[in-house]
């Protein structure tokens, strides 16, 4: 079977915070990324209403049209990746600058932010565990089983 994978996606929210609720660690992120980064991509994906997920939907539809249109493949199928990652204070705040437009943000600022988040994990706890989920569209290249 030939697999050809065109699009795939991943978001990633707070979930359970050592007894807190996702929503107080989102929040808590939002309030640091408002004061210190407003106009970041990290801002506006805290204070999203629904998962930054659903807003991907309209290009896997996109592109399982564009499978279908080429001729060349079988029916496009649409597959989900669940999983929890915990994470420390010390482990969020290294991968944090990698993230998103963070390596946009003047150094200083940066720090800032860092320190803010570093913050906001220790009042949840020192911890929190983040849901992620990946989307894959894929289809099989016609003529392979």
């Amino acid at each position: 079977m030939a697999i050809i994978v065109v699009a795939s996606a991943s978001s990633g929210r707070p979930a359970d915070t050592c007894g807190r609720s996702p929503a107080e660690a989102a929040e808590a992120f939002a309030a640091v990324y408002d004061r210190l980064a407003p106009e970041s991509l990290a801002a506006r994906a805290y204070r999203l209403p629904t998962p930054a997920l659903a807003g991907y939907s309209t290009l896997f539809d996109r592109a399982a049209d564009g499978i279908r249109q080429a001729g060349a493949f079988g029916e496009p199928e649409q597959w989900r990746f669940d999983w929890t990652l915990p994470y420390s204070r010390d482990e969020w705040l290294d991968q944090l600058p990698t993230q998103g437009d963070h390596s946009r943000l003047p150094p200083a600022r940066l720090a800032e932010l860092l320190a803010g988040v570093g913050a906001a994990v220790d009042a949840l706890g020192g911890a929190f565990t983040m849901e992620y989920t990946a989307v894959v569209v894929t289809a099989a290249l016609s003529g392979y089983t």
